[in-house]
């Protein structure tokens, strides 16, 4: 499919450094780690920008070399940085980039993550500070997660004002609810998120929200309640309508489903709703180099298919395959700069490229 350049995509969050002990080794065992950078939004970047996607990325890193790194490693992957703010030891007073830990699984033994990023530079800076008119005004499409606002209570105001701002200049807003019980709780979350839904067009996942049967009777349930973990497709038609009706600002939501046949094989497939219909892909079926941001790769395959115009049934089938695709891949992002690569997986084509 021929690439329109007409959209330039912002996202803001925090980046992060990754360390991994290479191997699949655990942790404890560990006396090499692997350096990589990652972090959902600056993933969704580096993935649409390889896709040739003017991508631009927004978060505070601390003005030291661990910073400079972070950026260094998302302008390498053709990320804009120039909102990047190097904050101060004034500004930030810990001066320290996040972190986190990450033992990879293999076969029946799960993955693991271990954070270290309490009072990262992007926890301690004040973001009341910071225009957002000006930072968005020339872009036609924000992305943003709700990892971000259990960063800190000054991350919220940034989420929660650059949504409304980005509604306001008329962009197109997607958003990932992305929950991290390590972060937050899940009350916390689905306070918190239930507040982002009316600035949103485009929603990747059905958690954690508040979707109550009745707003004046809460002991009544949450319409989500009678959704099974991996539903059929009426059963999640069923859920993207009461989604829909309480929130009709909505144009898309999608959702994939992880089938988790071993720490090292797993299978995808995903639900949409998107112009009044209901959308199932095919079953992708994988195994697993990397699983860490294969969400972020599903995201950034359907925002990309958006952009460029693909049917809703390719724009379903394109997501799932840029996220299977992920899995082979190491470190947080979707790294693939050739559109055919994903499509030719989209349509199960496997024989050798020559």
């Amino acid at each position: 499919m021929a690439y329109t350049n007409k959209h330039k995509f912002i996202t803001i969050g925090e980046i992060m450094l990754r360390l991994t002990p290479p191997n699949y080794e655990k942790i404890r065992m560990a006396n090499t780690f692997e350096a990589s950078y990652g972090g959902a939004e600056a993933n969704i970047a580096m993935a649409l920008a390889n896709l040739k996607i003017d991508s631009t990325f927004f978060g505070v890193v601390p003005d030291n070399s661990l910073g400079k790194s972070a950026v260094r490693w998302m302008r390498s992957n053709d990320v804009h940085c120039s909102p990047v703010i190097f904050s101060t030891k004034e500004e930030t007073p810990t001066h320290r980039l996040g972190t986190y830990y990450l033992e990879t699984g293999y076969g029946i033994r799960a993955s693991k993550v271990i954070y270290d990023r309490k009072h990262s530079a992007m926890a301690e800076y004040d973001f009341s500070k910071v225009d957002l008119k000006s930072l968005l005004e020339n872009f036609s499409w924000l992305h943003m997660s709700g990892i971000t606002p259990a960063i800190s209570d000054s991350c919220k105001s940034l989420v929660l004002n650059a949504l409304k701002t980005a509604k306001e200049l008329g962009l197109t807003v997607s958003f990932d609810g992305n929950f991290r019980s390590k972060m937050w709780t899940w009350d916390e979350a689905r306070d918190f998120c239930t507040l982002c839904l009316p600035y949103v067009d485009v929603l990747f996942g059905t958690e954690p929200y508040h979707l109550w049967k009745d707003e004046s009777d809460h002991s009544k349930g949450d319409w989500k309640d009678d959704t099974p973990q991996k539903p059929s497709l009426y059963e999640q038609a069923e859920e993207f309508r009461h989604f829909i009706e309480k929130f009709p600002n909505i144009k898309c939501i999608a959702r994939h489903i992880r089938y988790a046949n071993s720490g090292s094989e797993n299978s995808l497939k995903a639900y949409m709703w998107y112009g009044g219909r209901d959308y199932e892909s095919k079953l992708f079926t994988f195994n697993i180099l990397d699983r860490v941001g294969g969400g972020d790769a599903f995201a950034s395959g359907l925002i990309y298919a958006m952009m460029t115009e693909y049917s809703p049934a390719d724009m379903l089938n394109f997501a799932v395959a840029s996220s299977a695709i992920k899995h082979t891949i190491h470190g947080d992002a979707n790294i693939t700069d050739d559109v055919k690569t994903i499509e030719n997986l989209m349509n199960m084509n496997y024989d050798i490229k020559r």
